[in-house]
């Protein structure tokens, strides 16, 4: 347990904690009033999340998106609308790659796949806030081959090779904001790539639930980019597809003219005690990585600054 975990479990800890989200209350109270109507009700929708529990606000994230929206300086100004496309800032540029890459479009997301690689390099997806959280139908039996792809990956490719069948276009939370029908697109093998256990069920599965249920409800929505980085000369399962070194995932909040991002690259080899937060880097650091080029329908500006950003924290 954590230093910090131990303090809050102890009485004066929770009473810490107690008095610290009263402050904010009283504080927050005031300053709400104090803004013009339109903001107001923009606050009352953020607040009316924080109080279902099921969404799995804390006060403090619900104090701390407050100030960003309105005082901080995580956000930046973009004429571009996402509107409710999967793919944020256009289909990722990627002239630079090797291996030829098809767009596949599904209901609920789109993929970059590369037939040569047997793998998505890229899978882009958005989901949004539900005015109540449903309990999404039961997982499907199994994966099924991409009729669409020449590569036509089976699960039993993948079957005695140590590694996890991951889903890049997330199992829960396109059945939360799509449905069955999308649900079960999602168990393509277009859709997935080689994972350690350790890795889909750990940071990477942390932070899937997180852009799930807790980001939508504080932000709305959120766009996200996912997919897998290789090496020069990427090791294959026993099926013969290439494995990736690491894994990465893009996260895209816009609100009212302004866009923030926060990326996130996890290797195959994670420690138990780190979180999904630890693992924060650059967009530049990924393109770099994957040859892939995002965002090329935003202003040069806007996509400079975004992709050099590295966040100090999670959202």
């Amino acid at each position: 347990m954590s230093l910090v975990g131990w303090f809050f479990r102890t009485k004066f800890g929770r009473r810490t904690l107690v008095i610290g989200n009263v402050l904010i209350l009283l504080a927050g109270t005031g300053w709400y009033f104090a803004q013009p109507a339109e903001r107001q009700l923009e606050i009352r929708s953020l607040v009316g999340n924080y109080m279902d529990r099921e969404k799995q606000v804390h006060l403090p994230e619900l104090a701390w998106d407050l100030w960003q929206y309105y005082y901080g300086d995580q956000f930046v100004s973009s004429d571009f609308k996402g509107g409710d496309e999967s793919i944020y800032g256009g289909v990722p540029d990627m002239s630079r790659l090797p291996n030829r890459v098809k767009v596949l479009h599904n209901s609920a997301y789109s993929v970059g796949y590369s037939d040569g690689l047997k793998n998505p390099v890229w899978v882009a997806y958005r989901l949004f806030d539900q005015a109540q959280l449903t309990k999404p139908g039961e997982r499907p039996d199994g994966f099924d081959v991409d009729s669409r792809t020449f590569a036509k990956v089976r699960s039993s490719d993948y079957t005695g090779s140590g590694y996890d069948r991951g889903h890049l276009a997330p199992n829960y939370g396109i059945a939360l904001c799509y449905g069955r029908e999308a649900q079960e697109e999602t168990f393509l093998m277009s859709n997935i790539i080689a994972q350690r256990h350790e890795l889909n069920a750990g940071p990477w599965k942390d932070l899937e639930m997180k852009a799930a249920v807790n980001y939508p409800a504080r932000f709305q929505e959120v766009w996200v980019i996912a997919g897998p980085i290789f090496g020069s000369d990427p090791k294959t399962t026993k099926g013969g597809v290439p494995i990736p070194e690491a894994s990465y995932k893009i996260m895209i909040d816009e609100t009212s003219g302004s866009v923030r991002v926060q990326a996130f690259l996890m290797p195959q080899e994670v420690s138990s005690n780190r979180t999904f937060e630890s693992y924060l880097t650059s967009v530049d650091e990924i393109e770099e990585f994957t040859g892939i080029n995002f965002f090329p329908e935003l202003a040069d500006s806007t996509e400079d600054t975004l992709e050099k950003h590295v966040s100090t924290s999670a959202w």
